[in-house]
């Protein structure tokens, strides 16, 4: 195999990692409203969540946001927040929902 071959078949294997892998903003809102409502208000239509806590748009509209920033932090545990005892893939989704706050 070439060098050129052995280049793309890489790349074509991260690419498809990646499409299998991408975080699900959809599934992140269901842990939102679940694990995150009773303190941060997670959605528009929301009405109320806790002064400690910031509303999800706040954090979202951050100048220095990073979607992998927030997840690596949703994995772990903070004072003042419970530990959820997440997976990768659920913290990405909810990192991912986050995002979409803006």
């Amino acid at each position: 195999m070439t060098m050129l071959r052995i280049t793309a078949a890489f790349f074509l294997i991260f690419a498809l990692q990646d499409n299998v892998f991408a975080a699900d903003a959809q599934k992140g809102e269901t842990l939102a409203k679940r694990w995150c409502a009773s303190c941060h208000i997670v959605s528009p239509d929301q009405q109320q969540g806790t002064a400690q806590a910031p509303p999800f748009s706040a954090v979202a509209s951050r100048s220095d946001f990073n979607e992998t920033t927030i997840a690596y932090f949703l994995l772990t545990p903070h004072p003042r927040m419970p530990d959820m005892n997440m997976s990768r893939s659920e913290a990405a989704d909810l990192a991912a929902y986050i995002k979409l706050q803006r």
